[in-house]
């Protein structure tokens, strides 16, 4: 066993005359060493200190004007706040905690920013790499998110998303997967599955999936919110869904383990892997934001990651105020091209052998969505790889469907011509034909829904949705496709401070916003107790909000925090007879 301690590193040094030399409220630092940059705030005798990293995507911050107090700093990436006095973000409200430093004054009044490192846990019981015969390690990529990995005698399938939508209606696949999927996903010996969005747990995939091996293995995190949390509902028949906790090894057989990791920014539901085969190390961050809170193995054989941004209904379904098509069109091309750099820096600083951009194969191809896909551009792998090249000597991987790694042969030899085959020559690699119908139906079936004939389903909804005793007015219109206001719809507003159902905007000040939703979605997920990511990250809502604050309580509750079990409409229908 390897000493697992752990650690204190000096971050930063100041001298007395530095330390005499701080001003009241914050002072800015730089490492001139590592380049890093760290905050410092001063209130009396009192010291509070921090990185100078955004938690959201590693931001730089720099002081707030509109802060008459002088105690906060804006992110210079997505304008996130944090109060330097406290430690918590004040945009969005009510969302996260700044890690402190801590902070060691020595005898002369000098002063040390000291980190204090906990151990890696994949660092309990190393195990040196052993070489890797030709063959023995294959990675094919079938679509999206989804890679199978042949591991010596053993198999592992990634996020298996490989037919239907995701996000109600608002995802399609990108990519054609091989048409032998299923039989692959059968001979699977384990399935990890990061999280619960629907292009990582795909409940149409799963369904034919388990009706073949209802007994397939399947690994999850032990997330806050359960991965699985809607499984009853789902109809899907699986029997064997182990949740492990995080970071602890989990021993597959004498070559083969693997740890799945938490997210820093969305513990509660998001996670990410490492797959440990003969001491080699495979690590999939997936759509982790801050995977392990940043803390990651370095020089690892493969890593792979996300890139493409785009899977949020910002700001493409906002309008009114600043949201213009040019403003929107300038905030995706910056926005896109700091997620760019984000990703190639994380490369660089972890040194991975193999890098391969993936989990980013979506397209909004119904129809009924061309504004969204021609809007919401994404990056393009090759580009971001490009970048990876240039500045660092990390081989990179664009994975096309059915495209084969050998990881022995690229180990040894990066330009073996055997290293990675291609898919065949006429494989077809983009979709052109998507079987939209049967997936919509099922959706149009909640708006003839019984319920929905009795207008007290709102109070029903919201009232078992719990969210209360918060300053916001929501005006709720349900819409036809192109957002129009649906004939014989509701549209209503909800007070969430005392939450009721005024028929007018109350005369107190308050934060309003405009939800317009696509009927059959808002109406399928109401009934079925879903989560609103389907509404927001499908794209199927419109949004207006006054003053424009992102809301983060309000939607993290919708999003994340609904109760586990859906309304129960049964008894709700037997009152209203």
């Amino acid at each position: 066993m390897m000493d697992r301690k752990q650690t204190a590193e000096i971050l930063l040094t100041l001298s007395p005359a530095e330390v005499a030399n701080l001003k009241e409220g914050i002072n800015f630092f730089r490492n001139k060493t590592t380049g890093k940059e760290y905050i410092l705030y001063k209130e009396k005798d009192h010291l509070k200190a921090c990185k100078n990293l955004c938690k959201h995507q590693g931001g730089l911050f720099m002081k707030d004007i509109e802060d008459l107090d002088g105690r906060s700093v804006k992110c210079t990436k997505h304008n996130w706040k944090l109060d330097v006095s406290t430690m918590k973000y004040i945009n969005p409200p009510g969302s996260f905690c700044q890690d402190e430093l801590v902070i060691e004054m020595d005898e002369n009044n000098g002063l040390s920013l000291v980190e204090l490192n906990p151990p890696n846990p994949w660092d309990s019981d190393p195990r040196s790499p052993e070489e890797l015969a030709f063959g023995e390690v294959q990675i094919t990529y079938l679509t999206h998110a989804c890679m199978d990995l042949k591991l010596g005698d053993k198999r592992m399938v990634f996020d298996p998303w490989l037919i239907g939508p995701a996000f109600a209606r608002g995802w399609w696949l990108l990519h054609e997967p091989p048409s032998d999927w299923l039989e692959r996903l059968c001979k699977a010996d384990l399935i990890y599955i990061s999280h619960m969005h629907s292009d990582h747990l795909s409940y149409p995939t799963l369904k034919q999936l388990s009706q073949r091996r209802p007994d397939i293995p399947i690994y999850v995190g032990d997330t806050e919110r359960p991965v699985f949390w809607n499984l009853d509902q789902s109809g899907v028949g699986l029997t064997n869904i182990n949740v492990v906790p995080f970071g602890i090894w989990q021993q597959v057989d004498k070559s083969l383990r693997f740890m799945i990791l938490m997210d820093g920014v969305h513990p509660e539901m998001d996670t990410c892997i490492i797959v440990e085969y003969k001491g080699h190390k495979i690590l999939n961050t997936v759509d982790c934001t801050r995977p392990n809170g940043g803390r990651l193995p370095e020089k690892v054989a493969l890593m792979m990651s996300d890139f493409a941004g785009g899977a949020s209904g910002f700001p493409m379904t906002f309008s009114g105020g600043k949201f213009t098509e040019e403003w929107k069109a300038q905030f995706i091309k910056a926005e896109r091209r700091k997620l760019l750099n984000y990703k190639a820096q994380l490369v660089k600083d972890l040194q991975p052998r193999i890098y391969c951009p993936f989990a980013g194969y979506f397209v909004e191809s119904h129809p009924s969505d061309k504004y969204i896909k021609e809007t919401n551009t994404k990056n393009d792998p090759n580009q971001l790889n490009n970048l990876i090249r240039k500045n660092s000597d990390v081989v990179t991987w664009t994975p096309r469907p059915g495209a084969v790694l050998d990881l022995g042969r690229m180990l040894k030899d990066p330009t073996d011509s055997k290293g990675i085959v291609e898919p065949p020559e006429g494989t077809k690699i983009y979709k052109d034909s998507w079987d939209f119908g049967p997936y919509l139906e099922i959706l149009n079936s909640a708006v003839r829904d019984e319920i929905f004939h009795h207008s007290s389903w709102i109070k029903e909804y919201f009232t078992w949705a719990g969210f209360k005793n918060y300053n916001l007015v929501v005006r709720m219109i349900e819409t036809d496709e192109d957002f129009s206001p649906f004939p014989g719809g509701y549209d209503y507003l909800v007070d969430f401070l005392d939450l009721s159902f005024p028929k007018e905007r109350p005369s107190r000040e308050h934060p309003y916003e405009e939800i317009h939703s696509r009927v059959d979605v808002i109406r399928y997920v109401v009934k079925n107790g879903l989560l609103w990511d389907d509404l927001y990250i499908g794209f199927q809502t419109r949004l207006l909000r006054d003053p424009d604050i992102y809301h983060h309580l309000f939607w993290n509750h919708f999003q994340i925090k609904l109760p586990l079990t859906p309304p129960n409409w049964k008894l709700f229908l037997m009152h209203c007879d």
